[in-house]
Formats: C-alpha cells, sequence, structure tokens
C-alpha cells in the first residue's frame, strides 16, 4: 500500500450560522439539502471554521430538516459560535497519491438563506 494523503472532499463556503444550542451531546446541525449537495453524510467528521472569530473546530454532521437553512451548532461547539457568523464546513478524505491527482472537491456555495446556488 502506498502513501495516503489527506485531501479536501467537499466544502460549504459561507453558510450562516443560525443558531447554537448547549445543551446537547455535540455536533452540526446540517440542512438535508446542504448535506446532499456537499455529499456528506450523518455521523461523518467535519471540520468547521468560523469566518467571524477566528475559530476552528471539528465535530460531526447530524441532519436538520430540508429547506430548513439550519446550520447550528450543538453542545460544547455551541461555545464557539453566534447566529449569523459566517463558517465554512469541510469534510476531508484519505486517499492514495494517485487519486489525490484527480480528486477535484465538491464546493457548494449558498445564499442568505443557506439555501445551494
Amino acid at each position: 500500500m502506498g502513501m495516503q494523503r489527506f485531501m479536501l472532499r467537499s466544502k460549504i463556503h459561507r453558510a450562516t450560522l443560525t443558531g447554537t444550542e448547549l445543551d446537547y451531546e455535540g455536533s452540526i446541525a446540517l440542512d438535508v439539502d446542504l448535506i446532499r449537495a456537499a455529499d456528506m453524510l450523518p455521523g461523518e467528521q467535519v471540520h468547521v471554521l468560523n469566518l467571524s472569530n477566528a475559530q476552528r473546530l471539528i465535530t460531526y454532521v447530524i441532519e436538520a430538516p430540508a429547506g430548513s437553512g439550519t446550520v447550528m451548532l450543538n453542545g460544547p461547539a455551541a461555545r464557539l459560535g453566534a447566529v449569523g457568523d459566517k463558517v465554512v464546513i469541510l469534510t476531508y478524505a484519505a486517499v492514495d497519491a494517485e487519486e489525490a491527482r484527480r480528486l477535484k472537491p465538491i464546493i457548494v456555495h449558498v445564499d442568505e438563506r443557506n439555501r445551494p446556488v
């Protein structure tokens, strides 16, 4: 087996944080439409970059209702953002060196209501 590289697989770019819920076991709730557009899975690890306060965190995806526009930090992550913050949500994949050169990440841009555009 050759070397593995960790490559960007998908990104939801500049979504708006719609809520925070501290009293939860932890995760980021995302509108199912965003999850599908970015080819993410419930339970998948994501990195969340908060453009408004420079925080970075690692958590996992849970589903929020389709069409809701939900982007909500739950549990301890809720302390790292505020409603209205702009965030980037990233997934990565471990791929062999050859596949790494061919991989084209999925980039999902959103409107002001967090709908894919």
